[in-house]
């Protein structure tokens, strides 16, 4: 049996590895399709969230460097979100202007979601390691 913390950065795996290949981030004015392959930008982006979730899940019986990868995959959906809002508010004639919001847009706030909920438990299991110590 997992703990808690694993099925959470599970499901940020699947949120930042599995599901922008499903969901489109937005359509453009022409109504077509915008997938976060076509951005060099993106893919790097969600490529390295994918792979801190699949390291941290990795590394369970080493809370502290888990909860760091955590942090640091939680400042990466950051970036990530931002440069959503930074293109879909930048409306200069140079870039293709987003009509229409994808779903893809908003899985990084979900997986910042569950990345502050597997870091919550994690400073948990770690705070009962520390008080079980203390009893010996």
């Amino acid at each position: 049996m997992f703990r808690i913390q694993t099925y959470y950065l599970i499901v940020c795996l699947i949120l930042s590895g599995v599901l922008p290949f499903v969901f489109p981030l937005w359509k453009d004015a022409a109504g077509k399709s915008f997938y976060f392959m076509m951005d060099i930008a993106y893919v790097t982006l969600f490529g390295l969230s994918a792979t801190l979730s699949l390291l941290s899940i990795l590394s369970h019986a080493k809370r502290q460097q888990q909860f760091v990868m955590g942090r640091l995959n939680i400042i990466l959906n950051l970036i990530l979100l931002g440069l959503f809002v930074y293109r879909t508010l930048n409306l200069s004639g140079g870039t293709v202007t987003v009509s229409e919001k994808g779903i893809g847009m908003f899985l990084p706030i979900f997986s910042i979601v569950f990345l502050v909920l597997a870091n919550k438990a994690i400073k948990k299991d770690e705070d009962l390691v520390k008080s079980v110590d203390r009893l010996r």
